[in-house]
């Protein structure tokens, strides 16, 4: 078989594959990543910019939070914001991007209420008093009034994983917009939700509509589309953002749109392509999801303080007339969401950018015919590309090449620009790519290199004894990503800006280089990897690249060495002028992702994922406790013939649930009886503290401090004890520790 006619089959069953993948015959993750890549890409480049005039964002900030208290408000407060823009202000709708789902019980009429009907039941000057103050300390009902009393849309959410068979519903759903039964027959592939948290019924039953802020991040957790509608036991209720939009063109119906006369589906095609409100109609997707038509990166919108508006600091004319928006930046609130136009994005402003591309017409569509002109561009391009490569030479190969990317990205453009749609890019890109690469590599790889001389020219890059291991094993060792069992370190010098303050350059440079050349060795004695040197703290990792089921011990063993050659470094640094230095280290196990991973420019060899971040956390925490090594729960598990001392269960930030963390003691064989009471006075300790029994936590904690009187972590127990005596926590306490810092 001559060589042009396998290069033309080589070519034809790419291109076949491709056609395939973009009929939705298979799922591609690769191309799923390009395509977004090139979507994102695409966003930026033709985002118009600006800030937006019609819509305003009323921001509880942090400054809000500083002036008036922390999240949530008291009701009266929400009900004096409401009042402020609604009569003072005069904004055309207040939407809010926050659910209501609890009582607000903090004006203490309940006591009030339980004293008239109680103990004060007779007396009559206190039930006429309680009965003129009640009204005013009723907050829920003073926040639904000023509902009522305004063109409110408030936000609710829905939960739509289906990981647990019963979902939790809170508080009360608005009327659907379509009933049960509506889209019978069309098989729309609508997202459905198994549980919800909505408002409270009374400001539910106040506000002029609702919707729910519900977001679904893509499979690489951007966000690019948000449903408009979700299906909930069969009725289907519509997003914050078109309740807002509705609520602002004066409460339209919103009416399904669908490309064929026939609305019941029989014609064959049951896609729905848009909704239609008033005179807009809003394009979605097959699931009934909009593309978020993001103006640019946070601050396209006018953001004012809630303070502001509170005490009437804002120009009337910053909010007359204006669709108002209240949510919430403030980081502590989570509110923050990944979109391609930045990756700590309000969620505030995501549900800004929907109204506003619902109003101007801005959302890019997606209809099904896209499709075929996908199909139709990757037809004629591919068959070009594989016909006519193999006739020419490299310098025109190249040239074609480019010039067929430029004419594919060229009428991408024009049709996102000029007629609003988005059409498929990456498997058109990657199609002539892949043929120029096919026509360029294949008489190299293929009709002149035998195997021996690409092992040759890979043993130049690779030493020969490695090149032996991976052939020899190639299931061993990879450099690609995956999910191992294993154990991570952080290591870094205490207080180091302090210490180093009287180095030069040269003398500093010295210092770190003796350091680090003495903890890296012991880290390759014991089998670690140095993933990253950070300055002068050190990222290691036990359990890959090649498998080793000893990582905790290894890593356990590593860190305790390195605490021991830091003291014999210090008579050394002490002769040469050296500050004496002091390392934590954090030890954790787990699952985590392992591999090549960066950028285009640049990549490395790292590991990612929850056990990571722990680690790191947990070295930051031994200077909070006094201690050279702290080790995570699993890699306590791990070692059961070592001993640990539970020092503390804490959340730390980033992290909701909480960590118990322990200090390494010593192998079981080796712990003396002062060391075992030491560890078990202190266990009795902590259950007499977990059980907010002060007296004996404090009693069982000062014989320990007697006898250890300079042990951070016991004084640091007093002093908690101290403060929980005189400041009690409440009846939910879990003895958990929060610390809001790294």
């Amino acid at each position: 078989m001559n060589h042009y006619l396998i290069r033309s089959l080589l070519g034809l069953a790419l291109l076949a594959s491709l056609l395939m993948y973009t009929l939705g015959g298979f799922q591609l993750r690769l191309l799923e990543h390009l395509e977004a890549i090139s979507y994102d890409a695409r966003l930026r480049l033709t985002a118009p910019g600006g800030v937006n005039p019609d819509i305003v964002i009323v921001n509880i900030d942090e400054k809000s939070l500083a002036a008036e208290g922390r999240w949530p408000w008291p009701r009266n407060k929400l009900a004096q914001l409401v009042q402020q823009l609604n009569g003072h202000y005069h904004a055309a709708v207040i939407g809010f991007d926050i659910v209501f789902a609890e009582p607000d019980n903090s004006s203490g009429i309940g006591v009030l209420r339980a004293l008239a009907h109680g103990p004060l039941r007779d007396d009559a000057q206190y039930r006429s008093q309680f009965a003129a103050l009640a009204p005013s300390l009723e907050y829920d009902d003073l926040f639904a009034t000023q509902l009522k009393a305004a063109p409110s849309v408030l936000g609710y959410y829905f939960t739509t994983t289906k990981e647990t068979s019963k979902a939790n519903v809170s508080g009360k759903l608005p009327p659907p917009s379509f009933a049960a039964g509506r889209f019978a027959g069309r098989h729309i592939r609508f997202v459905s939700a198994n549980g919800y948290g909505a408002n409270l019924a009374k400001f539910q039953d106040s506000a002029q509509a609702a919707g729910y802020f519900s977001f679904i991040p893509e499979f690489d957790g951007i966000l690019r589309r948000v449903p408009m509608l979700i299906e909930y036991h069969g009725a289907y209720y519509a997003s914050l953002a078109l309740q807002v939009a509705d609520v602002y063109l004066g409460k339209l119906p919103i009416t399904p749109g669908f490309p064929t006369t026939d609305s019941s589906g029989a014609d064959g095609y049951t896609a729905m392509e848009w909704l239609q409100l008033g005179q807009h109609a809003i394009p979605v997707d097959r699931h009934v999801s909009a593309l978020v038509p993001y103006r640019g990166s946070a601050g396209s919108f006018r953001y004012v303080s809630a303070l502001d508006v509170l005490r009437q600091h804002t120009p009337t004319d910053a909010l007359f007339g204006k669709i108002v928006l209240v949510g919430t930046t403030a980081p502590g609130l989570l509110d923050l969401r990944s979109t391609p136009v930045g990756t700590e994005y309000p969620g505030v402003e995501v549900q800004a950018n929907l109204v506003a591309g619902i109003l101007d017409g801005s959302i890019k569509q997606e209809p099904a015919y896209v499709t075929g002109a996908a199909i139709a561009l990757l037809s004629v391009v591919g068959l070009l590309l594989i016909f006519g490569l193999p006739a020419l030479s490299p310098l025109w190969t190249l040239l074609a090449t480019l010039v067929a990317a430029l004419v594919a990205v060229g009428i991408n453009l024009a049709a996102w620009q000029y007629g609003n749609l988005v059409l498929p890019l990456a498997p058109l890109l990657l199609l002539i790519v892949a043929l120029f690469v096919l026509d360029m590599s294949y008489g190299f790889f293929v009709e002149t290199r035998s195997r021996r001389q690409i092992s040759g020219r890979f043993g130049q890059y690779v030493p020969p004894d490695l090149v032996r291991e991976m052939v020899k094993h190639p299931d061993r060792f990879t450099m690609q990503g995956e999910s191992r069992d294993m154990t991570v370190m952080f290591s870094d010098v205490c207080d180091f800006t302090r210490a180093s303050e009287g180095l030069d350059p040269t003398q500093l440079s010295a210092m770190m280089n003796a350091y680090l050349t003495a903890m890296t060795h012991i880290i390759h004695t014991h089998h670690g990897t140095i993933d990253k040197y950070m300055g002068d703290a050190i990222m290691a990792f036990w359990g890959a690249p090649l498998n080793d089921p000893q990582h905790p011990r290894q890593a356990l063993l590593a860190a305790l060495e390195m605490q021991q050659a830091i003291a014999a470094l210090e008579p050394v640094f002490v002769s040469r002028g050296w500050p004496v230095l002091r390392a934590g280290i954090g030890l954790n196990s787990g699952s985590m992702n392992v591999g090549n991973m960066g950028s285009a420019f640049r990549v490395a060899y790292t590991v990612m994922g929850d056990a990571v971040n722990i680690a790191s956390r947990l070295e930051g925490l031994t200077r909070q406790y006094g201690v050279d090594i702290i080790v995570g729960e699993d890699t306590r598990k791990q070692l059961p013939d070592w001993v640990f001392r539970e020092m503390d269960r804490v959340r730390v930030k980033g992290r909701d649930g909480p960590l118990a963390i322990y200090e390494p003691v010593g192998l079981r064989t080796a712990i003396t009886p002062q060391q075992y009471d030491d560890i078990t006075r202190f266990e009795l300790m902590l259950q007499h503290y977990r059980r907010q029994d002060w007296p004996l936590a404090a009693q069982v904690l000062e014989g320990l401090l007697q006898q250890h009187p300079h042990q951070k972590l016991y004084s640091l127990y007093r002093e908690r004890i101290d403060f929980f005596v005189q400041h009690p926590p409440d009846t939910q306490w879990d003895g958990v520790f929060t610390f809001q810092t790294k």
